[in-house]
């Protein structure tokens, strides 16, 4: 009997299988199996999350030394850069377009340091985390983890520069007469809501750069626009209401969520509260936008898990 005819012979006297007729989903269901790189379940992930989150503090560490390693002044550059760009902005505003003349330069400067360090902080939240998923693509395809450990250990990257940059905003509210008050223990829970801000934010930024890689040459100057609606460099409300803005405009652009955060900051340090305008239930809007943006943003990462790094 040749090989073929035996095979055949065994085939035919083979009992069937209990599996036959069953399609592939079934036949998975039946015995426990899941697809590879299936996306988990939101509780799931957030566990997968808490249980990588001594990787999310090394990453974050670990690109913070690794940022400016190659200049000569390493670390330094972290607090040079935003004090740099806000004395750029106190020659234009405060003294050629003299924005400081209603406040004096006493509280314009403090005012002005506390505003840049602030958004900066949310603006580099933003840039960094457009790129944290397209930018680490050989870290995505490579190990199995869950990819929103990318964006958030970028936003608690910012949020470690900025606490650096906080220690040269208390040396200027020193030097300018702007002493310790029991207010400055607002800070901590304004940071707090807007690093969930901030996180949810990156999260948005990088499922939306993982698929256009063109937003991250868009942003910075989404950002900048975003930087002179919020009044960074001056008292944005009255500058509103010199040009006869309507309301609706004012209260807008007051409760834009920058805003929300640098008020909040400012009237926390400063002493002179006179120019800082503080929208009506400031609270209630920087609580809401730290969890609409913070929980929308995990969700909205979290139901393109699957998809990163892939294509």
């Amino acid at each position: 009997m040749s090989e073929t005819t035996h095979d055949s012979a065994v085939a035919m006297s083979a009992p069937p299988s209990p599996d036959d007729g069953l399609s592939a989903a079934e036949l998975a269901k039946k015995y426990g199996l899941a697809v590879s790189g299936a996306r988990p379940s939101l509780p799931e992930y957030a566990r997968q999350l808490w249980a990588r989150r001594h990787f999310i503090v090394a990453f974050s560490r670990a690109k913070m030394t690794a940022q400016y390693s190659q200049a000569k002044l390493g670390q330094v550059w972290q607090v040079a850069t935003p004090l740099l760009n806000a004395g750029v902005y106190l020659l234009i505003f405060g003294l050629l377009m003299q924005q400081s003349k209603g406040m004096g330069i006493a509280t314009y400067i403090p005012f002005l340091v506390t505003g840049v360090f602030v958004f900066t902080f949310t603006q580099s939240s933003a840039l960094a985390g457009v790129r944290s998923i397209s930018g680490n693509l050989g870290l995505v395809r490579a190990l199995h983890f869950p990819r929103a450990a990318l964006p958030i250990s970028f936003a608690m990257q910012q949020l470690q520069q900025l606490l650096l940059s906080m220690c040269v905003l208390f040396l200027f509210l020193l030097g300018f007469g702007h002493m310790p008050d029991p207010s400055w223990a607002l800070i901590i829970p304004v940071l707090v809501l807007q690093f969930f801000f901030n996180t949810g934010l990156a999260m948005v930024m990088a499922r939306a750069g993982s698929k256009t890689p063109d937003l991250a040459q868009l942003l910075p100057f989404i950002t900048r626009t975003w930087m002179y609606a919020s009044g960074v460099m001056y008292n944005m409300v009255e500058a509103l209401e010199k040009t006869h803005a309507p309301k609706w405009v004012i209260d807008v652009l007051s409760a834009n969520p920058a805003a929300v955060y640098i008020d909040l900051m400012r009237w926390s340090l400063i002493d002179d509260h006179s120019h800082i305008h503080l929208p009506p239930h400031v609270w209630l809007l920087a609580v809401g936008w730290a969890v609409v943006v913070g929980v929308g943003g995990f969700v909205y990462f979290w139901k393109a898990e699957e998809q990163y790094g892939r294509g």
